[in-house]
């Protein structure tokens, strides 16, 4: 198993898609080997490989198809849902996996539990499990915040070794590092990595490394050094911010698309790339950060 302490860059990876809206697995391998040049470690169906519009048994195949492929950087899988039982027959399969090295374990969905919930939720997962995990907050999509205080009944568990925050906020961010002392602290927010710097965070989950592997690594190293500008640092809050103008991930496969590193721009329904009106904002910030990386070699 790889060193996951030695990766401050993950990217989230995009799920390719042919017109029919099938996963295009040529350049699933392409994109997989792109991030894996730049030495930046992978999740394979978090939330950004549209894994909850995917089915169970077309999950699997993606995820089994980017193990073949045996990548020198770390591969982590995201599991989340609603279900306890079929939740836990997923971690059961994925127990069995061989290439696996880490789990992003997400709040649970719409049913928004408190302390009580959460913890149960969090520890049946993580004493099932048997690789690292990494515990989710990202209440835009779940509906409800990581609970403070089930994150602190969890601090001690072997199997929960890191944090990753999406909320936006800096104090929760903050918070979660206090009542997990020992858990590594990740940004899930691209553009926020400047503001979390000082607070613990050790590296980024990242969209925008979808389009800007090498780029967005420099961007991360350059800010966990402390060696960001103010001008850098809201060069590339703006330019993040750009593929956040519809729903992720229409933006950055819209991108991708552009740039000829995805052969469509197809997400799977209720996605639908038809939802960027306007993608000039996305295509001006992939040349001010194609400028800034040549500025900064």
């Amino acid at each position: 198993m790889k060193n996951l302490n030695n990766y401050p860059l993950w990217t989230a990876i995009v799920t390719p898609m042919n017109a029919d809206s099938s996963v295009d697995y040529p350049t699933f391998e392409k994109i997989l080997r792109e991030q894996e040049a730049a030495d930046v470690a992978v999740v394979i169906l978090g939330s950004t490989g549209e894994a909850l519009n995917l089915t169970k048994e077309e999950c699997k195949k993606v995820l089994e198809f980017g193990l073949s492929l045996n990548l020198k950087v770390p591969v982590m899988t995201g599991i989340g849902g609603f279900g306890q039982k079929d939740v836990l027959e997923y971690v059961t399969y994925l127990n069995s996996l061989k290439g696996l090295d880490a789990y992003l374990v997400v709040t649970p969905l719409y049913a928004k539990p408190g302390e009580f919930g959460q913890t149960e939720w969090f520890k049946t997962i993580l004493d099932l499990a048997n690789r690292p995990c990494m515990l989710y907050n990202v209440p835009g999509r779940t509906g409800v915040k990581m609970n403070f205080n089930a994150i602190k009944n969890l601090s001690n568990h072997k199997n929960f070794w890191a944090i990753k925050e999406a909320s936006g906020s800096v104090e929760d961010f903050k918070k979660y590092g206090e009542m997990a002392p020992n858990a590594r602290m990740y940004s899930g927010d691209d553009g926020m990595v400047p503001d979390f710097q000082p607070h613990r965070c050790v590296g980024l989950v990242s969209v925008a490394s979808n389009a800007w592997p090498v780029e967005t690594r420099a961007y991360v190293t350059k800010t966990l050094e402390g060696k960001l500008s103010k001008a850098e640092a809201e060069l590339w809050a703006k330019s993040c911010d750009t593929l956040f103008i519809a729903a992720n991930p229409v933006p950055v496969k819209n991108l991708m698309h552009a740039q000829g590193k995805l052969k469509t721009n197809v997400l799977r329904a209720p996605l639908d790339h038809r939802d960027l009106a306007d993608n000039t904002p996305v295509l001006e910030a992939d040349k001010k950060i194609k400028q800034w990386h040549k500025e900064n070699l």
